[in-house]
């Protein structure tokens, strides 16, 4: 079992930047690839970016690829997700999620086993 709790969220103008945490609990955080996926209002839910237990491996969609960088520290149980030059159109929740094993999480989300609250992060024009 894995707790997941992000945070790190807010308001903030188009071009800045915001780093959101995802701590996690709960099981060997080193087992899982972690990732992070969005939902905005009226929308599914879509893949971010996910990275590899070792973190020598990373993946992201192309609508924040360039913009948007993931990491993790494996000493402290948590992955990161630097947003920089943001945009009106990554307004949404954004939820932490992890999956065992020592690939990436799928962009479908199918091989996600635990997911985080949500944090929301919302950019103004």
């Amino acid at each position: 079992q894995v707790q997941l709790v992000e945070s790190g969220g807010g308001l903030v103008q188009a071009g800045d930047s915001l780093r959101l945490s995802c701590a996690a609990s709960g099981s060997s955080f080193s087992d899982y690839a972690m990732g992070w996926f969005r939902q905005a209002p009226g929308k599914e839910r879509e893949f971010v970016a996910t990275i590899r237990w070792s973190g020598d491996r990373t993946l992201y969609a192309d609508s924040v690829k360039g913009r948007f960088t993931i990491s993790r520290d494996n000493n402290k149980n948590t992955v990161y997700l630097q947003m920089n030059s943001l945009k009106p159109e990554d307004t949404a929740v954004y939820y932490c999620a992890a999956g065992l094993g020592w690939g990436l999480l799928g962009p479908r989300g199918k091989t996600v086993d635990y997911w985080g609250q949500g944090t929301q992060v919302t950019v103004s024009s």
